[in-house]
């Protein structure tokens, strides 16, 4: 099958408005007719099946058009982080063996360089009112291009996605996502968490992510399902259009939590619409998932998952129950067990590694064999994620398996101390790593950022933790910053605090 039948489905019930884009309202039978005349247009860039396209670019209408564009032709979509480093990029630029590049005025340079350290780069694409030297205009493309495209032929095994990890460990992985994988996952997700057919969704999250490709085939099971897209994250903005739009889903994440708590202007705003917070991507803290529900009323759904394994793994979503620090039940479809060192399933309760197993699991990693191997054993994907599951199903996680530290022997979980830094009212964003120390080979080291109009020194923080934590846990030093270094969903890089 092709992934790009999906959205079949959605236009066999008839037209109607599924985007809004800052106040444009686009129908999904323009969306189709824009992906069709752009899959065209690619075709006569050269742009063959199983040739790599890479999206860098802000949130905008386009993106999901050009997905569908490249899937249509057979062609294997690579969204990438417009955020990250050069020297990131351009590894990726030559490890996807890219040919045509879709990106915005801004992020020109980048692309620019990029392809000059890279020996396959044919086309650049350019969404923009203005044309840009060098570059084809996407709306041209669009324009100057029959509408007249049916869906090529693609094996249930053929790549449709190669989506980049955002390398906090080291090197980027292209993690490459089946046809029939990513179909699969769609199809779970809306059986897992059974979301109203007309769901009115905000994108504030990126789309050229994980996030976009789950939430593009998600929303195509949702016939009459609208998304409103929004360029990027904007506290005044994403209440606006929660309110005017009467949204029901929020995808977020954490640290977009921590941020609307600060939000001064809130009640200015009726967001009492939204049914579903559903929040990923990275830890959430009890404290932080407390006072959302304190000020707003509402509980945060946690939920979980892996771009190897398609991104929605397991969800509190239309579970009997939420449970705050939980990121919920399996999504239906995919096994879920928790592994000691051995690879044996350990007991109810007790901590050990989450494993998965699926249909929706990746094919594996581009041009890494090895790193597959070690990744998926037996048939199970290893996740890195430490945690347990409770009698009812529920699982948890406490922490990265490489993160841990381990300080004389004994094992630490940062999650624990960060926990008890967040209850600091100062707090607004608290991570906690592993540094060198001649006595216990590792001890501890906070950083933590502070909400705004608050003031607090690291003894503070000290003085907090031992008030909290035995001796043995307590910070040897901690330090405040401006910002943490994050991903472009709002992960915090412990790679890049640690080098710090």
């Amino acid at each position: 099958m092709n992934i790009a039948e999906l959205a079949l489905k959605n236009l066999a019930v008839g037209e109607h408005v599924s985007n809004i884009f800052e106040g444009q309202e686009i129908t999904n039978v323009q969306m189709d007719r824009a992906a069709r005349k752009f899959g065209h247009a690619l075709r006569k860039l050269g742009v063959s099946k199983g040739d790599r396209v890479i999206m860098q670019m802000p949130n905008c209408p386009e993106v999901l058009q050009a997905f569908q564009a490249i899937w249509k032709i057979g062609a294997i979509a690579v969204p990438i982080n417009y955020l990250v480093g050069q020297e990131e990029i351009n590894y990726i630029y030559r490890d996807s063996g890219v040919h045509t590049v879709i990106t915005s005025p801004e992020y020109l340079d980048k692309v620019k360089i990029a392809q000059s350290k890279s020996a396959t780069v044919k086309n650049i694409i350019i969404v923009s009112d203005k044309e840009q030297e060098e570059t084809y205009n996407f709306q041209k493309l669009v324009d100057g291009s029959s509408d007249d495209l049916g869906i090529a032929e693609t094996a249930d095994d053929d790549v449709a996605t190669m989506i980049y990890t955002s390398g906090t460990t080291g090197t980027p992985k292209g993690v490459m996502l089946t046809h029939a994988g990513l179909a699969y996952s769609a199809r779970m997700q809306q059986e897992s968490t059974n979301l109203p057919l007309d769901l009115v969704s905000l994108a504030v999250l990126p789309l050229c992510h994980s996030f976009g490709v789950a939430m593009m085939n998600g929303s195509f099971l949702r016939l009459h399902g609208k998304v409103i897209i929004m360029r990027q994250f904007n506290l005044e903005q994403l209440f606006a259009n929660i309110d005017k739009y009467k949204v029901q889903s929020v995808p977020i994440v954490p640290t977009m939590l921590v941020y609307m708590l600060m939000f001064p202007d809130y009640a200015k705003y009726n967001i009492s619409s939204v049914k579903y917070w559903v929040c990923g991507s990275a830890p959430l803290s009890l404290d932080t998932w407390k006072q959302f529900k304190d000020k707003f009323g509402m509980k945060i759904a946690e939920g979980w998952g892996l771009t190897e394994a398609g991104a929605n793994n397991a969800t509190n979503v239309a579970q009997a129950i939420i449970k705050p620090g939980s990121i919920g039940r399996p999504m239906k479809g995919m096994e879920m067990r928790v592994f000691d060192n051995d690879d044996k399933e350990v007991t109810q309760g007790q901590e050990g590694e989450l494993v998965l197993r699926g249909p929706m699991v990746m094919k594996g990693y581009w041009n890494m064999p090895e790193a597959t191997a070690e990744t998926i054993r037996n048939g199970w994907l290893h996740t890195g994620d430490i945690g347990y599951v409770d009698s009812d199903g529920y699982f948890y996680i406490t922490d990265r398996k490489k993160d841990i530290i381990i300080k004389g022997g004994e094992n630490i979980s940062p999650r624990v101390i960060e926990e008890i830094l967040y209850t600091h009212p100062a707090v607004a964003e608290a991570s906690v790593i592993g540094i060198k120390d001649k006595v216990y080979g590792e001890d501890i080291k906070a950083f933590v950022t502070l909400k705004p109009g608050f003031s607090a020194a690291p003894e503070d923080m000290v003085e907090h933790c031992k008030a909290k934590l035995t001796k043995f846990f307590i910070p040897k030093e901690v330090v405040i910053l401006a910002a943490m270094p994050k991903t472009l969903v709002g992960k915090i890089l412990k790679k890049e605090l640690r080098k710090m």
